[in-house]
């Protein structure tokens, strides 16, 4: 190959990456002015800023934490509901959403830390309800050890559990690295356009691009892929561009391969925690398509609780929140009410 022909295709690469990246970057200023948040940027310190969303009054305050790469939008079929009877917040963690992007890894124990700092910050008051779906319930468990007092009651929408994390294979933590590097390769992908562009044809009904992208990945990266877009069609359509912004962007896939790559270490922090004080209240809320194993250790979540119900969501996949909101919706009230009158 002569040195001619090599300069040109280096010139023509180094134009197609300027051309993705100005592409990004026009795309992320068109974004910023059609979704501006809904909620309220709250700074954290040290120039963090948080996304909260509040709606409607009335104490105990309920607050939503989303699953490991979910955002305060998988709860816009409940917290509508849960507003016409107290004051629901749900937020945006750390690279997701409309929060600023993660500085450094990510854990249970410093979710949870952001967590307290949002709430003092956009002057929520105590006590809260706390509604955690899959990860949010190791953020949630966190968060309660260290401030008991403040909490009113926990519903656990299909939560993960610690020795599940703390005692995996070889093989699934290798599937665990995988998804981290693949989230960071995500990221990579997203500052030159090119996960926006997929993206752009999936939302006009073109496929054929972006699924030969994601099995450049390998059959799993496009499992996963076909997964999270269904059940992100579970949303309401109105939500479905802003989600769509979201995933253009490389702080939310840096975001996610900082969860996954911390989640053993979350699961760590969560046992170091020990079991929360028997008088919260706790309703565990299981998907029927899980195993046996997984009924078993959130029964001995709700049996931990003086107040424990556990409820099988027959209906409903991993997201129950979206299958079945309606059953998230009613155990809520059941503490909310409870509550207040005690």
């Amino acid at each position: 190959m002569s040195s001619a022909l090599i300069l040109w295709m280096l010139g023509l690469a180094v134009l197609a990456i300027s051309a993705g990246i100005a592409y990004q970057l026009l795309g992320r200023s068109a974004d910023a002015r059609r979704f501006p948040p809904p909620g309220q940027l709250i700074d954290i310190g040290q120039g963090h800023r948080l996304h909260v969303h509040c709606l409607g009054d009335g104490a105990p305050s309920v607050i939503f934490e989303a699953g490991i790469a979910a955002s305060s939008l998988s709860w816009t079929h409940v917290q509508p509901r849960v507003a016409e009877f107290a004051r629901a917040c749900s937020y945006d963690r750390a690279g997701l959403a409309w929060s600023s992007a993660a500085a450094g890894s990510i854990t249970a124990a410093g979710c949870a830390r952001d967590l307290d700092e949002l709430l003092r910050a956009a002057a929520v008051p105590p006590p809260y309800v706390l509604v955690g779906h899959s990860y949010g319930a190791f953020v949630l468990h966190v968060y309660a050890a260290r401030h008991p007092h403040n909490v009113a009651g926990l519903v656990l929408v299909d939560p993960i559990y610690p020795s599940e994390w703390l005692t995996m294979t070889r093989r699934e933590r290798w599937r665990i690295a995988g998804g981290a590097l693949l989230s960071r390769v995500g990221a990579a992908l997203s500052t030159v356009g090119i996960v926006r562009g997929c993206l752009t044809l999936l939302a006009r009904g073109s496929t054929g691009v972006p699924r030969r992208v994601s099995h450049l990945f390998g059959s799993e990266a496009a499992k996963i892929l076909n997964r999270l877009v269904g059940e992100v069609q579970k949303l309401p359509a109105e939500t479905w561009p802003a989600v769509q912004t979201h995933w253009s962007q490389a702080k939310c896939f840096s975001s996610m391969a900082e969860h996954l790559a911390g989640l053993r270490q979350s699961a760590a922090e969560v046992e170091a925690c020990g079991e929360l004080p028997r008088e919260i209240p706790v309703v565990v809320i299981t998907a029927a398509s899980q195993s046996a194993a997984y009924r078993a250790e959130h029964a001995r979540m709700v049996a931990r609780s003086a107040c424990g119900r556990h409820l099988i969501a027959t209906g409903s996949g991993h997201w129950i929140h979206l299958d079945e909101p309606e059953l998230v919706v009613d155990a809520i009230r059941t503490i909310v009410e409870g509550r207040r009158a005690s």
